[in-house]
């Protein structure tokens, strides 16, 4: 085996819709912003206390970005090991260079088994190749069995976070969309039991019945051939052990090298995640058994664009998330426009550096051009990354690698940002010419509004508050005040 190069993946939910375009339809719908407001600001709060509890919680941190590095590092040599063990111990490795010969793959995996259905534990990597879209084009029914996956999956939704990806429904909505879904549900209440009780219902029967279960992994030992799946609901459990057929698809970057490894990762993982000091249910296993568990295992290898990021010095540690979603909860975008407006099955912060790694952009045009600008760099993310992903300083980068494709594509020298940036330089240049952009700049106090802040300018700054307001500038400048209450100041 040998590392190879994935073209562009899927993963895109949004058409053609820019993000600017589409947070401004999000901005609009309160119900949304109360939604994930409350939401998110409930797993901070526990977050926080659950790490709180960790005296050595920046080591912690320091060792799993060092044994993220030292993976990216030995990448290809750790996959070999990988699959040499998985075969080993009776399972089936197949390597998917991207996401339409992932599915090619899998789909045909089932189709040997006989079975037109599968069950399924939540995965991103699924989600970015858009397995289940296409298994259903090719006469196969997937079942979602995690709670929130399930919500969405029934809504006719898609995913809005990556942790809890129902995130932006209240119940009242989950349970018209049980009433709709599921007419054998009983009486319905708006009571999270209730609700919870006729999900465990409704799935039973489908781990009882079905034959294959197709799964992601957090993790993927080298040295024992181990896959692990952490989740909360024991969903995954039943589909990792009941059916006949074991199908896992797993990012490339997802190798630890040891079993010990997982020490690191299974205290910084539960806490970031669910706010939880260990995970309620995660399952190992390795190989076949004979008599225990699923008779047939197959791990399906996923590049889909992660080699083209390894190759990037500086977007390289995007590859170092393990999908706990701690940037998306405290984020200020995020949670004032929601997951769907970032049009990718991976929202927020790191999002907004995966999705245009992965699938890469085309131009401007190209809808994933305007994630690495869906942030406010505040750094926040940064603070709470469990394996310290510097996502702001990754923004950057691909901000000025977006500009540079796009004087390229048009063949210009400067872009229009480039002008404003040089007309801003000139005139913080002299004293003289920003003392008087700062008596301009008092003229928005005239177009403010009641809320004292601009939300709306002529071209070309239209551009910027097209998707984003202006505070209302102050009366008095800091060199005015100076000049005020300093005898003898002088501007």
């Amino acid at each position: 085996m040998t590392t190879f190069l994935g073209t562009p993946g899927v993963g895109n939910l949004r058409g053609d819709e820019s993000f600017p375009k589409a947070a401004r339809t999000a901005l609009a719908d309160s119900q949304l912003r109360r939604n994930i407001g409350h939401a998110t600001h409930t797993i901070r709060t526990k977050r926080l206390a659950a790490v709180a509890e960790c005296d050595d919680w920046e080591q912690l941190r320091a060792a799993g970005s060092a044994l993220k590095q030292d993976v990216m590092a030995r990448l290809p040599e750790l996959l070999e090991q990988l699959e040499s063990n998985v075969t080993r111990r009776g399972g089936v490795v197949h390597w998917a260079r991207d996401g339409e010969e992932a599915n090619r793959i899998v789909a045909d995996l089932i189709r040997a088994t006989g079975s037109g259905e599968v069950v399924k534990v939540k995965s991103m990597a699924t989600q970015e190749i858009g397995l289940n879209e296409y298994l259903e084009a090719n006469g196969i029914a997937a079942f979602e069995t995690d709670l929130a996956e399930l919500i969405v999956q029934l809504g006719h939704d898609k995913p809005s976070h990556i942790l809890v990806p129902a995130i932006h429904r209240n119940r009242a909505e989950i349970r018209e969309i049980f009433d709709r879904e599921m007419p054998d549900a009983g009486e319905l209440t708006d009571e999270p039991r209730v609700l919870a009780m006729a999900a465990r219902a409704h799935l039973r029967r489908k781990f009882l019945t079905a034959k294959v279960a197709v799964s992601g992994a957090n993790f993927g030992v080298a040295e024992t051939g181990t896959l692990a799946v952490v989740e909360s609901e024991g969903n995954g459990r039943m589909c990792l052990t009941l059916p006949q057929t074991l199908i896992t698809v797993m990012g490339i970057e997802k190798v630890v090298p040891s079993f010990t490894d997982l020490e690191v990762f299974m205290q910084l993982l539960p806490r970031s995640s669910t706010a939880e000091r260990m995970n309620p249910y995660t399952s190992m296993w390795t190989g076949v058994h004979p008599g225990d568990g699923p008779q047939e295992f197959h791990l399906v290898l996923l590049d889909n664009g992660r080699t083209r990021v390894l190759a990037d010095e500086v977007g390289r540690p995007a590859l170092h998330c393990i999908r706990c979603s701690a940037c998306l909860n405290v984020c200020p975008v995020y949670e004032r426009t929601g997951g769907h407006a970032y049009g990718s099955v991976y929202p927020g912060p790191i999002g907004a550096i995966l999705s245009p790694q992965l699938t890469g952009t085309t131009g401007h045009n190209d809808p994933n051009a305007s994630l690495p600008f869906a942030s406010s760099l505040c750094g926040a993310c940064f603070e709470a990354c469990p394996v310290r992903i510097d996502i702001p300083t990754i923004l950057v980068h691909l901000r000025a690698q977006q500009v540079d494709q796009e004087r390229t594509g048009r063949g210009v020298l400067f872009s229009g940002q480039d002008l404003a940036m040089k007309a801003a330089g000139w005139a913080m240049a002299g004293a003289g010419r920003f003392a008087l952009a700062e008596k301009a700049l008092g003229a928005g106090r005239l177009i403010a509004g009641r809320d004292h802040r601009i939300s709306a300018l002529p071209w070309p700054a239209s551009k910027w508050t097209a998707s984003r307001d202006i505070p209302e500038p102050p009366a008095e400048t800091f060199r005015q005040w100076w000049n005020r209450t300093h005898e003898g100041g002088r501007g």
